[in-house]
């Protein structure tokens, strides 16, 4: 039971493609993250965040502003490491999906609007690795080995 569970969590079928799509997309997430949890890269922090957030009726604004500050920052570095992927992607999917319709979709589609191009750009490049996994060059892979078990006949980086 285990070793299908570290199979489920850390194999995949993305090759060197989901390596191509985690880097840059989990670098833009951390950073993004980083602007709301510790105002850097010209944010605003968790207070400023957190008052904005309330402002457009997503309360506790300070809890909110830290759960998609964390979701952010800390699954974007996973991504770039290709630790814990799926997990990682889909709460960035997740956090993508909430962006899209709390903020973005009244504005319609393109981003000199502030609509949601970006936000839906990100949330499917991160649900595609939470359906792919990681791919080659990722932590997961070493995690599989270790606990996945030896010989378990499964692709690992497609």
């Amino acid at each position: 039971m285990k070793n299908q569970f570290a199979r489920t969590l850390f194999s995949s079928t993305g090759g060197y493609a989901a390596l191509v799509l985690r880097v840059p997309v989990g670098l833009i997430l951390a950073a993004h993250g980083a602007q709301k949890l510790f105002g850097w890269f010209g944010g605003y922090g968790l207070e400023g965040t957190g008052q904005w957030l309330a402002s457009i009726g997503l309360a506790p604004g300070y809890l909110m502003a830290l759960l998609a500050g964390g979701a952010e920052f800390f699954g974007g570095l996973a991504l770039v490491l290709g630790l814990l992927t799926r997990p990682a992607a889909l709460v960035s999917a997740f956090t993508m999906l909430v962006a899209i319709f709390a903020v973005h979709i009244g504005n319609g589609l393109f981003m000199s609007n502030n609509g949601y191009e970006y936000a839906l750009a990100l949330f499917a490049v991160t649900l595609a690795l939470a359906v792919q996994g990681a791919g080659r060059f990722a932590l997961d892979k070493v995690l599989l080995e270790r606990f996945g078990g030896a010989g378990n006949g499964l692709r690992t980086d497609a």
